[in-house]
């Protein structure tokens, strides 16, 4: 029954990954620096989401009773919604990139960052309502937010995917902390 959720979330960090891109070497200082602006700003929550995603993983991987697992993923729902609000306000500040339709996609971006964080919140408070004493209703409520997850998983990085295409991408891909952004959690664990 966790596993389901573990999957699902697995799938939601991939969100998190549409923040990266491919290296070029076209110079665009203006593009430079917002990518910079952007990558340090984003750098520190999608390491904040793998821990959540890595929490929740580890939690359901155990024997843990309903309520550890609903603290764990409370929790973790909680800090994935705080960091993709933060990834969002990181945008939002670092205004439109300077390519064409920069401002179009630079809002797009954030409204879909703050979709994903209003998302994560219902989330947390779905498993909070969820009632512990009964396994079997446990166990179903825990299918239902998987099914949610899942759904959130594949709906996500479609802005954020728009807002990096081009040099956008190029621009970011050079930033040392948009390359570091991607850790995979298994390299992330020490």
């Amino acid at each position: 029954m966790n596993k389901k959720l573990a999957a699902a979330l697995s799938g939601g960090a991939v969100l998190v990954l549409a923040l990266t891109g491919c290296s070029s070497s076209d110079d665009n200082e203006k593009l430079d620096s917002w990518a910079k602006d952007v990558c340090e700003g984003v750098q520190p929550q999608a390491k904040k989401i793998e821990a959540a995603n890595a929490a929740i993983q580890k939690e359901t991987s155990d024997n843990s009773t309903p309520a550890e697992v609903q603290k764990t993923d409370a929790k973790a729902f909680q800090d994935m919604s705080d960091a993709y609000k933060a990834m969002g306000a990181t945008v939002q500040k670092a205004g439109p990139p300077d390519v064409d339709d920069g401002e179009k996609k630079q809002k797009d971006a954030v409204t879909e960052l703050n979709g994903l964080s209003a998302s994560y919140a219902s989330l947390r408070k779905q498993v909070e309502e969820l009632d512990t004493k009964d396994q079997a209703k446990f166990a179903d409520g825990l299918k239902d937010i998987a099914t949610e997850l899942n759904k959130l998983s594949k709906s996500g990085s479609n802005a954020l995917k728009t807002l990096e295409e081009g040099d956008v991408g190029q621009a970011m891909a050079k930033q040392p902390s948009c390359k570091s952004a991607s850790v995979t959690p298994s390299a992330a664990e020490g």
